[in-house]
């Protein structure tokens, strides 16, 4: 009878334990889908910029056109700076994937180092647009482009603060189920903003310096 008592309280010890690990499994289901429903509204968001920009992009009110404003020289520094911000998260996902610690933490520093450069040239160059007298009240154009250029630097400071927490869990609880899935949210994240920036450096800086 004490056995059978036992064998019934560890079976019951069993089931509880299967229901956490798929709790837990469900929790993780249920976050990853949550970030891929943040993407679609974040591509939404971006193609509603993207189409208002084109609609406004003339629209100049006798103020300075993107032709007059734009100095290509930084932008394209900026596009290679981002696009080996991108190669070096990738370089961290595979240092994490090998359970190289040390290798994913240094690889997202430098992800960062990029990522912070990026936005430096960013500011600098919206600086300088409004030292010379282009205000995003300047005109419609100014407005469209200040609001999608700015809404994809914001995702990219938003990305390198959700980096630096993600390195301090990193340090404390090393490459867990939950800091796996961490990683690999932000690297797809940064390869998004990498991809809308290539529309960004098409259609705003290319399309009007032509």
């Amino acid at each position: 009878m004490a056995h059978n008592a036992n064998h019934a309280v560890s079976q019951g010890h069993g089931h509880d334990h299967d229901h956490g690990h798929d709790g837990h499994h469900d929790m993780e289901a249920l976050r990853q889908m949550g970030f891929w429903l943040f993407l679609i509204t974040d591509c939404i968001l971006f193609g509603t910029l993207f189409a208002t920009y084109l609609v406004l992009h003339n629209n100049t009110a006798g103020g300075p056109t993107a032709s007059e404003l734009f100095e290509m020289p930084g932008v394209i520094a900026e596009t290679f700076i981002l696009l080996t911000s991108s190669f070096t998260s990738g370089l961290a996902v595979l240092c994490m994937h090998k359970g190289n610690r040390k290798g994913l933490i240094g690889w997202l520093i430098v992800t960062i180092i990029l990522g912070a450069s990026f936005v430096t040239l960013e500011v600098t160059e919206f600086l300088k647009m409004i030292d010379e007298g282009a205000k995003i009240s300047t005109s419609a154009f100014l407005s469209s482009f200040y609001t999608l250029v700015g809404t994809h630097g914001l995702h990219v400071s938003v990305g390198l603060v959700w980096m630096i927490a993600l390195i301090i869990q990193l340090t404390r609880h090393g490459i867990t189920p939950v800091t796996t899935r961490k990683i690999n949210i932000i690297s797809l994240y940064w390869h998004f903003l990498d991809v809308v920036w290539i529309f960004v450096f098409t259609i705003v800086y290319m399309m009007g310096v032509m």
